[in-house]
């Protein structure tokens, strides 16, 4: 079968270690691009998918939020979500810097 993104690719059975939000989930069943390398589940392997990262606590963590001013600068607000999952706490020490067209914010 051809691949649908690239177009000039075959699919092919193999496996693919899926990653959400940092957090490994498992390696899964998937047909793969020879060319490009995107990867294809079925409908059973997506729901495998979407339950271990329920099991990890991480399915639904991503979030939309503003971006507002202070002061003279700018400041992101954290959904409580996910500050929950990260165990981050008011007053504690972050180190925030650009990758590319992403902000990063470590702990």
């Amino acid at each position: 079968m051809k691949c649908p993104v690239c177009e000039k690719g075959t699919l092919k059975k193999g496996t693919v270690k899926e990653v959400m939000f940092g957090v490994y989930l498992g390696e899964f069943p998937a047909e793969l691009c020879s060319v490009c390398g995107e990867s294809f589940t079925d409908e059973r392997t997506t729901r495998k998918i979407e339950d271990a990262a329920k099991k990890k606590g991480i399915w639904g963590l991503g979030k939309k939020t503003k971006i507002t001013r202070t002061g003279n600068s700018l400041a992101v607000r954290i959904p409580k979500e996910i500050a929950d999952f990260l165990n981050l706490k008011e007053g504690r020490e972050a180190f925030i810097h650009p990758e590319e067209k992403k902000i990063v914010i470590e702990t």
